[in-house]
């Protein structure tokens, strides 16, 4: 498959990772589900295998502990996984939505689907929003994505939108995300996740008030160094590395980036203080990291090693902040 993303759908400007197709606003779910590719449902089958015999014809056997899920759609199989995995469907991840979406002011921005079907995702602004310095517009996201293939849980994260250059970070405080996970050996129960979000969307202006607080930090030329030597390549000072940085070509990338080059980085809010080190770090992560694609980098930045970067970046700001 030449795109991990075989379908996908947003409103608005163009997405970060500048894939899908674009929507007028305020689609009912049913455009969506349509227009994202998430139409199709997860169905299973028993596994069975062949085993060998004398004359060749064999027999067949079920293996009941495991079940073959795969696309109503296409047929095509999706992953093998214990009897007990409770698997959330395409459609049940926009449904999530609907009373937000009706009722609470939130608006769909981007739903779709990765890797053939074996993760899936919506992603919808909450209406919160503030500004740095400098005019630099913030604004709150609910991220909502699972998998069938036992790579992620369905997991609910708020998460932040930097408008000026669509770089995107999970709400964090006290080193830990306000992720709510729902594992798929339980059942997913969406209204008990929304009154789990409730707590965690309140944290919004504790996170932002971190985040003016970054702005407000300056930041020397060796601070800016270390931090970034300790955030890509896990170590505190410079002192302790060897003449050959592992991480070489990120460093630098990160470093010209933070130092003017970067989308944003000359407003107020990030120049030369510790909202532009981390905003550095997560623009690297979401746009120029490397990656075999830019669904591959996509899926890392949302849910993979390029989320934990990002994380590490924060928490280290913070830690200079304090």
């Amino acid at each position: 498959m030449a795109h991990l993303i075989e379908q996908m759908a947003y409103v608005g400007t163009t997405p970060w990772h500048g894939l899908g197709s674009r929507l007028s606003p305020k689609q009912p779910l049913e455009v969506w589900q349509n227009e994202a590719g998430m139409d199709w449902e997860i169905q299973d089958s028993p596994v069975h295998f062949k085993s060998e015999s004398f004359d060749d014809l064999g027999s067949i056997h079920t293996f009941p502990e495991q079940k073959v899920l795969y696309r109503s759609d296409t047929q095509a199989p999706l992953s093998v996984v214990s009897s007990r995995y409770r698997v959330v469907q395409p459609r049940e991840v926009l449904e999530f939505y609907r009373d937000l979406t009706e009722v609470s002011g939130y608006e769909l921005e981007t739903a779709g689907v990765l890797k053939g079907g074996r993760k899936f995702w919506a992603l919808a602004r909450t209406g919160q929003g503030t500004a740095l310095r400098g005019n630099d517009q913030v604004n709150g996201y609910l991220l909502l994505a699972t998998s069938c293939d036992g790579t992620l849980a369905t997991t609910a994260t708020p998460t932040t939108v930097r408008v000026v250059c669509n770089n995107t970070l999970t709400i964090a405080l006290d080193g830990t995300t306000r992720a709510i996970k729902v594992p798929h050996s339980t059942r997913f129960d969406p209204q008990a996740v929304k009154k789990r979000l409730g707590i965690a969307v309140s944290h919004w202006d504790d996170f932002m008030y971190r985040m003016r607080t970054l702005a407000e930090r300056k930041i020397k030329g060796h601070e800016a160094t270390s931090f970034f030597m300790n955030v890509l390549c896990n170590a505190p000072s410079i002192s302790e590395q060897a003449n050959v940085l592992p991480n070489e070509r990120a460093l630098r990338k990160v470093q010209s980036l933070y130092e003017g080059h970067g989308r944003g980085a000359t407003l107020e809010s990030a120049q030369g203080t510790a909202w532009g080190l981390v905003n550095a770090v997560t623009e690297y992560v979401d746009h120029e990291r490397r990656a075999r694609s830019t669904e591959n980098r996509m899926d890392s930045a949302w849910f993979g090693q390029g989320a934990v970067v990002k994380q590490r970046a924060l928490q280290a700001a913070l830690q200079l902040a304090a």
